[in-house]
């Protein structure tokens, strides 16, 4: 059955009380920012290098000048981050952006390929204040759309609650009795052997080709993740360093990285780290990634050099989070689906209702 258009006055009426709320939320965001000295930023959606999560994918095009038959390949960014973070090294301390975001092979119904993304950084900071600002945000989107709570599949969450503060390593010992940093004897290369034994124990059986971080991700999503933010919201951190991301480690626990990610209701909303301002272990860390890229993926996307060259030249010590805006709104709606608060969502016509 084809999909009704989503402009028809009819369908369009279903989603018209989500995207009051919407622009209420939108508002008092900006309001907060302004508030907290943060610069409203535009960077641009086309870049050499769009993001080098090794399991994102990003959409690709040709950039020609006039008369130019073979362009430079761009991609719409996965992120703004790298963007971002030179505008930090140029000078200015904090800021932040509703931007718009693309990834490539992600429909349903918390994802949509093109989203809005709230990312914002601050100097002079390190982690912690971004759990502070999770708090705010949280407490303001609920004030924004009057909701007692978020619900998301059944689960509520009180959005002015102080959230739960939970390591990585309390959050495998709470809910899988799993000590996974002792899996981790050598922390750049932890041990799948280790972990193994632990997943058999609590019925999670390894795969054929499983890597820790695999593994780890298994044991997260069956056991952990539908557990996180149930009453009030949790800031999940300290993840291990193999998992760092773009993340600096911890001064005094080597084992662990400064990334902490926001989850209400069992949805996970943002991802932020204490910024990595070592060019080189960033290079390291984005070599290994594309290196894992072309494992799985076949393809791996350019390292941006210009942004390397800035870390050279000095980022601040500064914090940074992303936060899934959309996502943020279908919680303070009690949606059911990304859909349901996007003003237009992109609907191919192989799409079906």
């Amino acid at each position: 059955m084809s999909r009704t258009p989503w402009w028809r006055p009819d369908r369009f009426a279903m989603r018209s009380a989500n995207l009051v709320k919407r622009a209420a939320i939108t508002r008092a965001l900006r309001a907060w920012c302004e508030r907290e000295g943060l610069v409203e930023v535009e960077t641009p959606a086309l870049q050499v290098s769009p993001g080098l999560e090794p399991h994102l994918s990003a959409f690709a095009t040709q950039l020609k000048a006039p008369g130019e038959h073979d362009g430079t390949i761009m991609r719409l960014h996965t992120s703004p981050e790298f963007a971002m973070k030179k505008l930090l090294v140029a000078g200015v301390p904090n800021l932040f952006q509703l931007a718009r975001v693309f990834r490539n092979g992600e429909r349903s119904a918390t994802h949509h390929p093109e989203f809005t993304m709230l990312e914002w950084y601050r100097s002079g900071v390190d982690y912690l204040a971004l759990m502070d600002d999770c708090s705010a945000i949280l407490s303001l989107a609920a004030d924004a759309s009057g909701a007692s709570n978020f619900t998301w599949q059944g689960v509520a969450c009180d959005p002015r609650a102080a959230p739960e503060r939970l390591t990585v390593q309390d959050a495998f010992l709470r809910h899988c009795g799993i000590d996974l940093l002792a899996t981790t004897p050598d922390p750049r290369q932890p041990s799948l052997e280790l972990l193994a034994r632990d997943a058999i124990r609590i019925g999670i059986k390894p795969h054929d080709g499983d890597r820790w971080d695999d593994l780890v991700f298994r044991i997260f999503l069956e056991r952990i993740e539908p557990l996180l933010g149930v009453g009030r919201a949790t800031l999940l951190h300290d993840y291990p360093v193999s998992m760092a991301a773009l993340s600096r480690a911890k001064p005094d626990d080597p084992r662990v990285a400064e990334r902490v990610e926001l989850y209400a209701a069992g949805l996970e909303l943002a991802n932020g780290f204490s910024e990595l301002a070592d060019a080189q272990e960033q290079r390291r860390r984005f070599e290994a990634d594309m290196d894992l890229k072309q494992m799985l993926y076949g393809e791996r996307y350019p390292i941006d050099e210009d942004f390397l060259a800035a870390l050279a030249h000095g980022l601040p010590r500064c914090a940074g989070m992303a936060l899934g805006f959309d996502r943020l709104v279908m919680l303070a709606c009690g949606a059911s689906d990304i859909d349901a608060v996007l003003w237009a969502p992109v609907t191919p016509p192989a799409w079906t209702s």
